[in-house]
């Protein structure tokens, strides 16, 4: 489901964005960087969460999750600069397979948030 294209941003820095909402519908946003990012062979895609925690909150109550990236380095649709925005569904772990090679990338992760694409739109 994802595209290359997609791919080829991993491979620059750029900003992250994690948008989630409340049961009460509160929206908050949070931020990483490419670079923090693993995709696993099944596209779940792992972001080490240090804080996060009303990004935590949030996804407990509405596992409905909006990420976005991009960055300046890969061509877009009309020239340099291109990003994606992704629409699916965020679980945080503590312990386990995932949450230990997310340990490995980034040590200072406390906790990872395991995100369920289930779609991806390039937007520039």
């Amino acid at each position: 489901m994802l595209p290359d294209k997609f791919f080829d941003c991993l491979k620059y820095e750029g900003v992250v964005a994690i948008g989630t909402a409340s049961a009460q519908g509160e929206a908050h946003i949070a931020n990483t960087w490419n670079s923090y990012l693993i995709v696993t062979e099944e596209e779940r895609i792992l972001i080490p969460a240090a804080g996060m925690h009303k990004t935590e909150r949030n996804s407990n109550e509405n596992p409905h999750v909006e990420i976005t990236l991009g960055t300046r380095e890969v061509e877009g649709h009309r020239g340099p600069g291109t990003g994606f925005l992704l629409t699916g569904t965020a679980a945080f772990l503590k312990e386990g397979a995932l949450f230990d090679r997310m340990k490995e990338k980034c040590p200072f992760a406390a906790r990872v948030l395991v995100f369920t694409p289930e779609r991806c739109r390039q937007t520039l």
